[in-house]
């Protein structure tokens, strides 16, 4: 797509192989405390926070009149399940591209049968540019009639910034489309503008935040820049897994989220994905896309974010021209589908993403290369530490977590590559098994050692996650 803006082992665990880009790692490990604010939870994490983003045209049938999203496709379905998927977005630019066929109501059909057998809710696109608001109206009363309930809004088509002279001219487009739709349904509800650079983001929310058409304000994000122009693979994947990458984040949250959240709307990141033109070889295929998902993931859902939808599919459109995708969430084979590494990060996000935020604070990191996210559900207090130190010097990591109330017992599991390598494309592995062709998964969690003062010490190596429960 193109740029719309831009487990673990129990206590002395210490590793001697090879670390992320065949460097050796001969460092002790550094240790490094980490609070957790249990007595003043944040906001809860929404349950269909985690979803994928999918093109248009993939709702149409193949040469053979199959679906791809169709209930008969069991691991399909089955991998959805395992990576913790609850929100299934169609749209991309094909959506809004002439030359693409417009699904029809089989397709529509075949679409919500999956989702009802997947567990997921659906955002649906309808074309604008050079679209029918009557059609787009047809197609919206159709969904609401039969699959209200598997609906979590229309939005009306995509990156609209890409072929709108300026905003104003898009906002009067919409506002027609709106219009149209809402009076053939009039309990129909939206999502918009699905765009990146942030003045439309805040336009679109003070024209519209107050109508009450709303379910939220939804942007497409890609920090990375172009996938299709990344000459040094190995600095890009620096690059994603850096602390300075976040700052990217804040500033883009300051750019529009308040204004949002000022209207008592959500925000989602509708579209999402490192690179934009379908990701960029030998980094957004890698290892650290993991890393860097499962961390994109968190740092979103600590500011408030109401989901993501990370773009995938084994092949995307890069403006007109359809590209392989090197960001892909899984990819298809011959007898099922293949996790790849940011399906990991997704998966590792849904054991330790659910329910409040717990602040996590660390100390004595030292300029280690650590992020940390906290979250209780129930009795459980999940706290997700992501090692993103790789290459030379990179550092182990022996993390002593002090809940501000005491824990009995607690579990844990690692995300972890051979060697610590961030560079691999496969051989990654989630409790110490990878996700199978299938969908299936049988990780593994581990015991900690008992707590000392109530604090459970663990280690993490380099350049791996650390998904911990507390019970």
């Amino acid at each position: 797509m193109r740029l719309t803006m831009i487990c673990l082992v129990v206590l002395a665990f210490v590793t001697d192989a090879a670390r992320a880009d065949n460097f050796t790692n001969q460092n002790a490990a550094s240790s490094v405390t980490i609070a957790l604010d249990t007595k003043n939870p944040g906001a809860v994490i929404p349950p269909d926070f985690s979803g994928l983003s999918f093109e248009m045209s993939q709702l149409l049938p193949d040469e053979n009149g199959n679906h791809y999203f169709s209930p008969k496709n069991k691991p399909l379905v089955r991998l959805f399940k395992t990576l913790g998927i609850k929100s299934l977005r169609a749209g991309g630019n094909t959506a809004d591209k002439p030359t693409v066929k417009i699904p029809d109501e089989a397709d529509i059909d075949s679409l919500f049968a999956f989702a009802r057998a997947a567990g997921v809710k659906v955002i649906y696109t309808v074309r604008l540019r050079q679209g029918d608001p009557q059609a787009d109206a047809a197609i919206a009363k159709y969904i609401l009639d039969h699959y209200k309930s598997r609906l979590t809004c229309i939005a009306i088509g995509n990156e609209p910034n890409f072929y709108f002279k300026d905003y104003s001219a898009y906002r009067n487009g919409w506002k027609q489309f709106m219009e149209t739709i809402s009076t053939a349904s009039p309990d129909v509800r939206f999502c918009g503008p699905g765009a990146g650079p942030t003045a439309w983001l805040r336009g679109f929310t003070t024209n519209f935040g107050d109508s009450g058409r709303l379910v939220f304000i939804a942007a497409h994000v890609y920090f990375a820049g172009d996938g299709h122009n990344v000459p040094d693979p190995a600095k890009a994947r620096d690059k994603i897994l850096s602390a300075e990458f976040l700052k990217l984040y804040e500033n883009y949250w300051r750019a529009f989220v308040p204004t949002v959240l000022s209207h008592g709307l959500p925000y989602r990141l509708e579209e999402a994905n490192n690179f934009y033109n379908g990701g960029a070889r030998d980094v957004s295929d890698t290892y650290a896309a993991a890393l860097w998902g499962l961390d994109f993931m968190h740092w979103w859902a600590a500011h408030d974010a109401a989901g993501i939808n990370f773009h995938t599919g084994d092949n995307v459109a890069a403006g007109q021209q359809i590209t392989p995708c090197r960001y892909a969430a899984y990819l298809s084979v011959s007898n099922g589908y293949a996790a790849q590494p940011l399906g990991y990060g997704i998966k590792a996000f849904s054991l330790g993403g659910r329910g409040r935020i717990v602040p996590a604070t660390i100390t004595g990191n030292d300029g280690l290369n650590l992020t940390a996210y906290g979250a209780q559900d129930g009795k459980d207090l999940s706290l997700t530490i992501i090692n993103k130190e790789h290459g030379d010097g990179a550092r182990d990591i022996d993390a002593i977590i002090a809940p501000a109330t005491k824990f009995a017992a607690g579990r844990m599991m690692l995300l972890t590559a051979p060697n610590g390598d961030v560079s691999v494309k496969t051989g990654e592995t989630l409790g110490g098994a990878p996700i199978g062709f299938d969908g299936s998964w049988n990780g593994e969690w581990m015991p900690l050692a008992a707590p000392k003062d109530g604090r459970f010490i663990i280690n993490i190596p380099a350049a791996a996650a650390a998904i911990v429960k507390l019970r």
